[in-house]
């Protein structure tokens, strides 16, 4: 199982909307793909349309292991995905995984035994650095990092990338890939990309090879009220007739395909 997270250290840069499209493009592949919704505040679980019942098991107690990994796993109304829940209660096992000493490696314990399962294990990060975020990028075989086309999305891609670099430090916390920076609500007006997208962009690109020592941003995500409607209608960008919007998303689903994973 190749496991890869959405990571953005700020709301509204896309995270959850990758991973949705990006998993629902995998599984009508015919691959079988495991979701995790890691964010207290489920934007994914309600997405995918799914309801958390008072006393069914979500990721808060997989975490802890109060029940078996594959007990927090559920079927969604699409083919081939999964699901791991989460509702707001999973703000609570921010102490928990802080006080085990080892919270950086917690999921990657917890996913162990169900990891020939699946294909391919999508994580949707919460937007804070938070004990959640640090052992979600434990897990991680690779990381794509969302950024808005924004002042506010560079400064997000700033932090993000300040983590990553303090858990590379550490190999054993985090010795994985890095997929690429994925510009989100890139603005054109006709055939024009707007000077704003333009010059973000263009610092999307600097700050990549600062930090990463390539240009690792990928194309980019443009801003379009289809993608709402496709997630509202439950449909792919494909099944909407919007082929040329899902390109982004082909292109990270190449490189997690080629991506190799390390054995436990």
């Amino acid at each position: 199982m190749k496991t890869v997270s959405s990571i953005s250290l700020a709301g509204g840069q896309g995270k959850t909307t990758v991973v949705l499209f990006l998993a629902r493009l995998l599984a009508s592949q015919g691959h079988t793909v495991l979701l995790i919704d890691a964010d207290p505040q489920s934007s994914l679980t309600t997405f995918l349309g799914f309801q958390v019942e008072s006393d069914s098991p979500t990721l808060l107690e997989v975490l802890k292991k109060q029940v078996a990994t594959e007990d927090g796993i559920y079927k969604t109304r699409y083919e081939n995905l999964f699901l791991i829940p989460s509702d707001d209660a999973l703000d609570n096992v921010q102490d928990y995984l802080a006080g085990s000493g080892t919270g950086a490696f917690t999921l990657k314990r917890r996913l162990t035994p169900i990891a020939k399962l699946f294909d391919y294990c999508i994580i949707d990060a919460p937007p804070q650095r938070s004990q959640i975020c640090l052992t979600v990028i434990g897990a991680s075989n690779a990381l794509m990092i969302p950024i808005e086309t924004s002042v506010k999305g560079l400064q997000s891609l700033i932090r993000t990338l300040e983590l990553i670099a303090e858990m590379k430090d550490d190999q054993e916390a985090f010795d994985g890939e890095i997929l690429g920076v994925i510009p989100f609500r890139d603005r054109w007006v006709g055939l024009r990309r707007t000077t704003e997208s333009e010059s973000n962009i263009d610092s999307m690109k600097q700050i990549s090879t600062e930090w990463l020592g390539s240009d690792l941003v990928l194309p980019s995500i443009r801003e379009s009220e289809k993608f709402k409607q496709a997630i509202n209608k439950g449909l792919t960008l494909h099944e909407m007739g919007q082929g040329d919007l899902a390109y982004p998303v082909e292109v990270i689903a190449e490189k997690i395909k080629k991506l190799e994973v390390k054995p436990l």
